[in-house]
């Protein structure tokens, strides 16, 4: 079918500035939705697309003067689809479908139009849940799968909860609110044929510049349908819609299919039993639908078979009725609020007991703490910047009410549509983390929605100004107050590509409370990149802004980034007041993966610390830990030449205390047993298999070539061993002696 149709629709205005989707999304009466794509752009569109041989196939049996009266008819319901699409662009409303591209004729004699992108009809979307009830759990899932022009396979989540209909029902009597307050009109055929469902789709403009990263409003229901639309009775309001004639168009033809004719299931007795064409039959219509919506299946709780007798033998009847006593004829229970305050008021035989649809939004219906949330971020542009603030300030409270869908794909879009108010970043930014961190699908949303947005405002828009920003300092600060979320949700090929630069920008930020609070996220940072990342990209910036400093919390903050980045850590042992000395017994290390390698500490942390010139105790001892890590893994000599000058540099500062002192002290001794422990074994192995341990006593004396007389040879002097005796006798002796004197 689609076939033939795409041949009558071939060469027309909209074919050719628009790429078609091959398969339709949904339908919504007797039109075929498609996704579409304008050429020229690359902006998301629907076009609408009726085809006449739905319609010729079923006169195709009837005699000649049967077929004759059947093509007139058809004419006349061509004209009125073609009136559908043209009153289009004569109302326009947040609530009501926007038109794009006005009604073509095809050559088969179909119709066309394109429209503001739209997922589906509501009447799909009800068809599907009642498919989905059917089959149980594990049914089939979403039937909305859709395929880009260019082969990009999509499923479409849709779903209809309790805070979903009541959105969509505002929506709608918002509509109805303009319809008959503004414009004078009666809708005349409000079914969920008549209600399409638009979806937020984010689309990169051709060149991919996510900068120009289009969005559209998240799933508000819009009226469609008006092929019925007519002005009341007694409107005085200017308009140029043709109206309608109720006799016409309740003689109900049987050879026409009953999507292009008035649908009796959701017709107000006004048309029917008084022939009277005002503004509340189209809130006796709201009553039915409000039904069809809780009902099981969706449906009207009026069945009338496309019959106007049997409609009038419904309310014949009050048992056939819907009203508060038979529960209006639902299977399912209905919200005590619906069936005490509103239904009854709409549901009812006399008009003048019907609500208005401004009255109907202000029913208890709607006065629910989520609702009314909903309700303000609908009007949230429209808001003066207090109540902006008190709005997102008391939100973060009541989040964990929210069902998560509803978080995610209304709340979030709407909060992140508005963080181009700079004013409220750190709100917004706030109540963003709060519903991810409440997600169980929170991976998704934050890749798909969050992340990219991060990215926009604080690398994109900084760089296009360098200013100091409070406002954008403030937000900064809850993005890094929450990094850790950020990172739990991201795989390290996006927390590199989207969320480091954030994380550098607010290190190289002017403000030194956010590169503080940048620094000291670190033990966060390192675990998700890999090492050359920390090496070439991560370590050059802080020790750039180390260096460059004249804050002194910040240079202490340097140094223990220096300590996270040697792989220590900056905690403190129980027990121990400051731990600064490096020794303490629980040294714990983050992975070897994330740590520097020994040449960076060498080459290049150590020349950093070897140039400070400030005295103060609290830099001073912060180096002493970078240096105790470093010592640990540095080389021996390096450890005697370069790290041990420094240390008994620092040791001699004027302003440590005894404390301070022999915390220097400790590490010098330890640091100076190592080296010289490492020299004595290179010394010994340096010996090979001589042992100077076990040497004769006079053999390290005799190896300088010994003294003159001190070696006896048998024949000097005729002296004798016996003699040499002798004269060791006597020198003893002589020794008592002069001690007895």
């Amino acid at each position: 079918m689609f076939s033939n149709a795409l041949k009558s629709i071939s060469a027309t205005n909209i074919t050719g500035n628009y790429t078609i989707s091959p398969n339709p999304t949904s339908t919504a009466g007797p039109w075929r939705i498609y996704d579409a794509k304008k050429k020229s752009t690359g902006k998301p569109y629907s076009v609408f697309v009726f085809d006449k041989k739905s319609l010729d196939a079923h006169g195709s049996s009837l005699g000649r003067s049967g077929a004759s009266s059947f093509k007139k008819t058809v004419e006349e319901v061509v004209e009125r689809l073609k009136k559908e699409a043209s009153s289009l662009a004569k109302l326009r409303h947040p609530n009501i479908l926007e038109l794009v591209e006005p009604v073509e004729e095809t050559r088969g004699g179909g119709l066309q139009f394109v429209t503001e992108p739209v997922t589906a009809s509501l009447a799909s979307l009800l068809q599907e849940k009642d498919e989905q009830e059917r089959s149980g759990p594990g049914g089939r899932s979403s039937r909305y799968v859709t395929e880009d022009a260019d082969g990009v396979r999509r499923r479409r989540e849709l779903e209809i909860d309790e805070l979903e209909i009541q959105k969509g029902l505002l929506q709608i009597s918002k509509a109805l609110e303009f319809f008959h307050e503004n414009a004078g009109l009666v809708h005349g055929n409000l079914t969920p044929d008549a209600i399409l469902i638009n979806s937020k789709v984010a689309i990169a403009t051709p060149n991919n510049d996510s900068r120009q990263m289009l969005t559209l409003p998240q799933s508000d229901w819009k009226i469609s349908g008006l092929s019925f639309c007519s002005p009341a009775d007694g409107s005085n309001k200017p308009t140029s819609i043709q109206g309608i004639s109720l006799h016409e168009v309740l003689n109900l033809d049987p050879r026409l299919p009953k999507y292009v004719q008035l649908n009796l299931d959701y017709t107000s007795p006004d048309f029917v039993l008084d022939n009277n064409l005002t503004s509340s039959a189209d809130m006796f219509s709201l009553g039915l639908l409000s039904v069809a919506l809780y009902n099981s299946p969706h449906q009207s709780p009026l069945e009338s078979h496309g019959s106007v007798s049997t409609y009038k033998r419904l309310f014949a009847s009050s048992s056939s009725v819907p009203s508060s006593s038979n529960n209006f004829l639902s299977s399912r229970p209905l919200p005590r609020e619906l069936t005490s305050h509103v239904l009854p008021r709409l549901i009812t035989r006399r008009p003048a007991q019907r609500m208005s649809a401004r009255e109907f939004q202000e029913s208890e219906y709607f006065n629910n703490i989520l609702v009314s949330t909903i309700r303000f971020l609908d009007s949230f542009p429209a808001k003066t910047p207090n109540e902006k603030s008190q709005f997102l300030r008391g939100l973060n409270k009541v989040l964990p009410s929210f069902p998560k869908s509803v978080m995610e794909k209304k709340i979030l879009p709407a909060l992140l549509d508005e963080l181009k108010d700079k004013e409220l970043l750190s709100l917004i930014l706030q109540n963003v983390f709060k519903i991810v961190d409440l997600l169980p699908s929170a991976r998704r949303a934050f890749g798909e929605r969050v992340r990219p947005a991060l990215k926009e405002i604080f690398v994109v828009n900084a760089k296009q100004n360098q200013e100091k920003d409070a406002a954008r300092d403030a937000g900064l600060m809850v993005f890094l107050e929450n990094l850790a979320s950020a990172a739990n949700n991201c795989n390290g090929k996006e927390f590199k590509d989207d969320i480091l630069p954030v994380v550098v920008a607010a290190i190289e930020c002017p403000t030194p409370s956010i590169v503080d609070a940048a620094l000291r996220s670190l033990p966060v940072i390192l675990p998700a990149l890999d090492f050359s990342t920390i090496k070439n990209e991560l370590f050059p910036i802080v020790a750039a802004v180390f260096s460059k400093t004249n804050s002194l919390a910040i240079k202490v903050r340097g140094l223990q980034s220096f300590v996270i980045l040697c792989g220590g850590s900056n905690e403190t042992s129980p027990g121990d007041d400051d731990d600064l000395s490096g020794l303490s017994q629980d040294k714990k290390k983050t992975s070897s993966s994330t740590a520097l390698d020994k040449y960076t500490m060498q080459e290049k942390i150590v020349p950093l610390i070897k140039v400070i010139k400030t005295k103060e105790p609290a830099v001073m001892m912060a180096s002493l830990k970078v240096l105790g890590i470093v010592g640990d893994i540095a080389d021996a000599d390096f450890v005697a030449m370069d790290i041990l000058p420094i240390l008994w540099s620092m040791s001699l500062g004027p302003l440590l205390n005894l404390k301070q002192f022999q915390a220097f002290m400790a590490l010098i001794k330890s640091l100076s047993r190592r080296v010289e422990d490492e020299q004595t074994r290179k010394l010994q192995e340096l010996g090979g298999g001589s042992n100077s341990a076990t040497a004769a006593p006079n053999e390290d004396f005799l190896a300088f070539g010994g003294v003159t007389g001190t070696a006896f040879d048998a024949g000097f002097n005729g002296a004798t061993a016996d003699d040499f005796e002798a004269l060791q006798q006597w020198v003893r002796e002589l020794g008592c002696t002069a001690s007895q004197q």
